[in-house]
């Protein structure tokens, strides 16, 4: 298997009310509304594949677990930037859905569906502790840091984590979070739901 790496800025929000029970309970926690929707939204800084270059991309995994997410039949459906070449598509599909090794193939098991790929203008903006992504009409999420109290502030971080995406996350409220794809659909703005963020890189 060919080596590959990623590495960049990423961020997520889901329906379950803040602080998300996956996180705190190793995946085996029934989600606040019973199920988990979810979107992990990924900005490639820098990063390449068989020397197709990554650098600029970004892609969401957009997923649905009907219960907790340990007890598996996960639906996941791949957002990419409109802007992925075919072949660069193909490199982001291949390390997002675990194909190519790396942190998503430990989810392999627990995936029932691939509901498929669509391609979208992705935009993915941070601005201090807010950070917004849309990827045209099938997601719209936003989130704002929860900082601390302490003297150097910054946000409050849960770390050790069994996060496919990195170990150590920075906790965040969702402002909105909106998504209608893959027959996965929310949309809420109260505030109350989970977000997280943080930098990652990946290699396999």
């Amino acid at each position: 298997m060919a080596g590959w790496h990623i590495e960049g800025d990423y961020m997520e929000t889901c329906n379950c009310e803040f602080l998300c029970p996956c996180i705190t309970s190793n995946l085996t926690a029934t989600p606040t509304e019973g199920d988990c929707k979810a979107a992990i939204a990924m900005k490639i800084i820098k990063g390449e594949k068989e020397g197709i270059s990554l650098d600029g991309l970004s892609f969401i995994v957009l997923l649905h677990a009907p219960s907790a997410m340990s007890d598996g039949n996960i639906k996941v459906g791949l957002i990419v930037d409109e802007n992925a070449s075919d072949e660069q598509t193909a490199a982001i599909g291949d390390i997002a859905t675990g194909a190519a090794g790396g942190p998503m193939e430990a989810l392999g098991p627990l995936v029932g569906e691939v509901a498929g790929v669509e391609k979208r203008p992705i935009s993915f903006v941070s601005d201090g502790d807010k950070i917004s992504v849309t990827a045209g009409e099938l997601v719209e999420q936003e989130i704002e840091a929860v900082n601390s109290a302490l003297p150097n502030g910054g946000p409050i971080k849960i770390d050790n984590v069994p996060h496919p995406v990195t170990t150590t996350l920075a906790l965040a409220r969702a402002t909105k979070s909106k998504f209608n794809a893959f027959g996965v659909e929310w949309d809420d703005a109260t505030g109350s739901r989970n977000g997280h963020f943080a930098p990652f890189a990946w290699s396999a």
